[in-house]
């Protein structure tokens, strides 16, 4: 029986989401913080803005029309990236923890610092 590709990958949980600010721990861009704006748990991966920059030259379409180079985040592998706190400048793990309420937040290890609104 033939699978369809998007069946083949198995979706796995990450521990990041889109908004999280991130620092970069490992290759070329090791050290930039910012900001997730695309998650891809399918593939395990996270686009994060100002990371990984990419440039792409794109052929006109129409007559008339010129050619561009475009640049644009490329995704990097979400093991690549670590929770980064603003407030006091320092990345960390995160862990899991209850609110008064009763409902389960994200904090960061090193701050105490609650990342879920």
């Amino acid at each position: 029986m033939a699978q369809t590709k998007k069946a083949q990958k198995e979706r796995t949980k990450m521990h990041v989401k889109k908004g999280d600010t991130v620092q970069i721990i490992s290759g070329k861009d090791k050290g930039k913080v910012g900001e997730i704006i695309r998650a891809i748990p399918e593939e395990s991966q996270v686009v994060v803005q100002g990371v990984n920059i990419r440039t792409k030259h794109v052929k006109p379409q129409q007559e008339g029309e010129s050619g561009r180079i475009i640049t644009f985040e490329a995704p990097i592998h979400s093991s690549n990236v670590m929770h980064y706190s603003t407030k006091q400048n320092v990345a960390s793990r995160i862990c899991y923890t209850f609110t008064e309420a009763g409902k389960k937040v994200r904090m960061l290890k090193k701050t105490g610092e609650i990342i879920d609104k």
